[in-house]
């Protein structure tokens, strides 16, 4: 029995980190180019580099950005599932065949 809570908690723990992980890439990059964006010559730049990635995530999420980054944020966390289980499971064969 602890051997499956063991894994849901793997499970859970990769599902939440999945689901932050592109939360904070999005974000700490939009921070980062405000940041670039106050030296003299560089606010054009990067509020044009902030607009695309804006555009890019209202194309995922039906014309607005947060939807689009929490539909990204989901597939992630989805594929880290997915990883987490194939992982678990591939230990469990390499233990059994030992």
């Amino acid at each position: 029995m602890t051997i499956f809570i063991n894994f849901l908690r793997s499970l859970l723990l990769t599902i939440i980190f999945s689901f932050v992980a592109p939360m904070l890439l999005v974000g700490g990059g939009l921070f980062l180019l405000s940041l670039i964006g106050h030296f003299p010559g560089l606010q054009e730049f990067t509020e044009a580099i902030a607009t695309q990635v804006m555009h890019f995530l209202a194309t995922f999420g039906s014309g607005t950005p947060l939807r689009g980054l929490f539909v990204i944020s989901l597939t992630w966390s989805f594929v880290g599932a997915l990883f987490d289980m194939y992982a678990y499971y591939r230990c469990q064969i390499l233990r059994i065949d030992s």
